[in-house]
């Protein structure tokens, strides 16, 4: 057995990761690629063993607005909804680190709930945390001012990815947060000047953790 799946879902019962070993189909996907699509049905949930993947909204246009992003030993929740209404989905998933993905089929989610209390445990609080996560970035664009929101955005990327060092590019955060580089660009400066960053090409240094 992949000792990554003992480790990240320490929770679930032996039979459970002797099903998961047996049936479970393992994926080692590229950072930069998309899989999952606005408009796809959905035929299995995603498992991460390790990598990094955002979860986003689309609109007509190609705007991005970033929802949550999935880390080891996490699922999404939203991709569980849909695959079990058959419906098709409403979000997009982009790999934005190499990962190492287990994917499960339907069916077999649908058995398991029966079947396995860990696993019925694991979509219930994978359910909760998710949505605790939309509340938050609902709060996040309804009471917030965009040099908050900005703040708060490069906070849970840099404890995501367990580093201050935050390695993108002004457009990608501008995509995710629905405004404009020029804007972000302006906010970054002003977030230096008060040292709270250090900003490099392609890469945000987060320095201080307080208000702004």
């Amino acid at each position: 057995m992949n000792p990554e799946i003992k480790k990240y879902f320490a929770g679930f019962s032996q039979a459970l990761l002797d099903e998961i070993e047996q049936n479970a189909v393992f994926q080692t996907v590229p950072a930069g690629q998309v899989i999952m699509r606005t408009g796809q049905y959905i035929k299995s949930t995603v498992l991460v063993l390790s990598g990094t993947i955002k979860i986003y909204r689309e609109d007509d246009d190609g705007g991005e607005f970033l929802m949550y992003y999935l880390q080891p030993g996490q699922a999404c929740a939203i991709s569980m909804i849909c695959a079990t209404r058959h419906e098709k989905s409403q979000i997009m998933a982009k790999v934005t680190e190499d990962a190492e993905l287990l994917m499960v089929p339907l069916p077999l989610m649908d058995k398991w709930m029966m079947q396995h209390r860990s696993w019925y445990e694991f979509v219930i609080e994978t359910y909760r945390s998710r949505f605790e996560e939309v509340l938050e970035v609902i709060d996040n664009i309804a009471f917030r001012a965009m040099d908050e929101r900005l703040l708060f955005y490069l906070r849970r990327h840099a404890e995501t990815t367990q580093s201050t060092e935050i390695k993108t590019s002004h457009q990608d955060i501008a995509s995710d947060l629905n405004t404009s580089r020029e804007v972000i660009s302006r906010l970054l400066k002003k977030m230096e000047q008060r040292g709270l960053v250090k900003l490099f090409r392609n890469q945000i240094e987060l320095l201080a953790t307080g208000k702004m």
